[in-house]
């Protein structure tokens, strides 16, 4: 009995526990990994057949409105591999990278003000999103500048 509390109290101890949680974290990583592989070929199939459907067999004149959801699809692709690197950065270096995360971050807030549509939104909106792009712009300079140094 004495042998098998002891072998617990050994198991349960915080450097095996914490060995356990990282095992768990890259594993959760790995399959972050793969699902977002399968999002991103989701969005180029998506845009492909967007591209093929809409842009070549349009009314002439709806390019405009066409071209920026094109765009945004686009930006959906982008994002898809920001987040992919984001998580394979941290299975190679165990890390989270914040320049990622901010530059991800500002991609998706672009994407926003890009496919806006001007009519019919608040005011409150756009300058929410100026703040945002604004904010986001200086963490990136100041995480960007102090990781040059």
């Amino acid at each position: 009995m004495r042998k098998l509390l002891r072998r617990f109290l050994v198991a349960t101890s915080e450097e095996q526990f914490l060995k356990l949680i990282e095992n768990l974290e890259v594993l959760v990583s790995k399959i972050l990994s793969l699902l977002m592989v399968v999002v991103i070929f989701m969005t180029i199939y998506d845009l492909s057949k967007f591209i093929l459907q809409e842009l070549f067999l349009l009314n002439r004149g709806d390019f405009s409105h066409k071209i920026f959801e094109a765009f945004g699809l686009f930006l959906n692709t982008l994002i898809a591999l920001e987040i992919l690197e984001n998580v394979t950065g941290y299975l190679k270096k165990h890390v989270l990278q914040v320049e990622l995360v901010i530059v991800t971050s500002l991609i998706a807030v672009a994407r926003k003000f890009i496919i806006l549509e001007l009519k019919g939104n608040e005011g409150m909106e756009i300058i929410g999103l100026g703040i945002a792009i604004l904010s986001l712009s200086i963490s990136y300079l100041i995480i960007h500048s102090n990781v040059q140094k």
